[in-house]
């Protein structure tokens, strides 16, 4: 491949503790928990909206956040997201879990919301609470140097309106969602592979006049597809390839097969009919490239309590399965002050797809940022935090470390292994 040598000066922009990049709700709670923890923080976003797949990628669903037995399970900022997501605009919880007769045998706590309105109130409580924020900015290179701990970022190149700028950090958060930062920093990272699949909001004159007759305005959407396949691969087409998500080709290549596919399903309706009404403007990518962490969940960790456990998930798709997410996920050992959270910690397989989801993603997001915090203030690298300090931080924050055993279904509990996992 020809190459050409590219040199400039770039202004050194400022200085923060702590610099996340990507403002999906990994990021966003990212951003706060190391605010709340009073450090000055940036956040810095490709586009002009938060929220990430949540928002502008339409996937405008809170996935169940209980046991599907009655417990709530992901809690902290994960419960204050749902709460803020539902604030302003329509939800879809079921009462049992609005009236407090939530039980064994009833509906999940999950809802439906709305996308745009969710971004603005993200928007909102970033700037009240003094995150500084860079919209139409994009992470572009790092700048590293070798220390007693290992590898160190000392700060981040950002492409943006105003030219290229540098901005230094103690620590950098990278939930980009592709494990950007980390790749080009040269933490090991393992890529992903991704299903045909696509998504926009249809309004058609059923749909309306269903939201009219139900007086709820979330009733009159529906989804109108690209690609179709489903999260375990079904739908995607014979003989297409997998996409990465982490070429410029690549994205380009999927978007466009999947508008053009889009398109081809609504050319025989009648056009006065229906309208689309929002296309995403990310790609609806789920798994494209992860840290390569110093744990890394499995499967077959259900019901596995680990000593560095931020905080206990569920299964979206199955009841009563438990996980918990181990701190190792998030971080490698020999890069001192840079961490992930979001889509991007470290699984394999379908505890990878645990992990992504809205409300764990959440959950991982808050502790990368108090872990940020805490390795600032104990001059510690970030993969060397004091475990119990963290948990005792997010355990005051309304999150719960470790599942209760009580919760496991009795036939599990019988065979459970003396390393605290079946």
């Amino acid at each position: 491949m020809k190459e050409i040598l590219f040199t400039k000066n770039v202004p050194v922009k400022g200085k923060y503790d702590v610099i996340v990049a990507g403002a999906g709700v990994a990021g966003v709670a990212a951003a706060l928990g190391a605010k709340r923890a009073g450090k000055n923080v940036l956040l810095i976003e490709k586009t002009i909206t938060p929220g990430g797949l949540a928002t502008i990628g339409l996937v405008n669903f809170f996935v169940p956040m209980c046991n599907g037995r009655g417990t709530v399970i992901i809690k902290g900022m994960a419960e204050e997201f749902l709460r803020l997501s539902i604030k302003y605009g329509f939800d879809s919880i079921p009462e049992c879990w609005k009236n407090g007769t939530a039980g064994k045998d009833t509906p999940r706590y999950m809802t439906r919301y709305s996308p745009q309105i969710f971004a603005l109130a993200l928007t909102e409580i970033m700037a009240e609470e003094g995150v500084d924020l860079r919209y139409d900015s994009i992470v572009t290179d790092v700048d590293m140097q070798q220390n007693a701990n290992g590898m160190h970022c000392n700060g981040v190149y950002v492409e943006s309106k105003s030219g290229t700028e540098f901005f230094e950090a103690d620590v950098i958060i990278d939930t980009t969602g592709d494990a950007d930062i980390l790749f080009r920093a040269g933490v090991p990272t393992v890529q992903g592979k991704n299903y045909f699949s696509c998504f926009g909001k249809l309004l058609t004159l059923d749909s309306c006049r269903n939201a009219v007759e139900k007086k709820n305005i979330g009733e009159c959407y529906r989804v109108c597809t690209g690609g179709s396949a489903s999260l375990y691969g079904h739908n995607h087409p014979a003989g297409m390839k997998f996409f990465t998500g982490t070429s410029g080709e690549d994205v380009t290549e999927f978007t466009i097969l999947n508008q053009k596919e889009m398109l081809r399903k609504i050319k025989g309706d009648d056009r006065s009919s229906r309208e689309i009404v929002t296309l995403p403007t990310m790609a609806n990518y789920r798994t494209t490239r992860r840290i390569d962490g110093n744990v890394t969940l499995q499967e077959s960790d259900r019901y596995r309590h680990f000593e560095d456990s931020v905080g206990a998930i569920c299964d979206f798709d199955r009841r009563d399965f438990l996980y918990e997410i181990p701190y190792g996920t998030m971080v490698r050992n020999g890069f001192d002050n840079l961490i992930t959270a979001g889509r991007t910690t470290s699984g394999e397989g379908y505890a990878w797809d645990i992990l992504r989801v809205i409300p764990p993603a959440i959950l991982s997001g808050q502790a990368s940022g108090v872990a940020a915090a805490l390795a600032i203030d104990s001059k510690r690298p970030i993969y060397d935090v004091d475990i119990p300090s963290l948990q005792k931080t997010l355990a005051a924050q309304d999150v719960m470390i470790h599942f209760d055993d009580s919760l496991i279904p009795e036939e599990t509990r019988e065979i459970k292994e003396d390393n605290g996992h079946v």
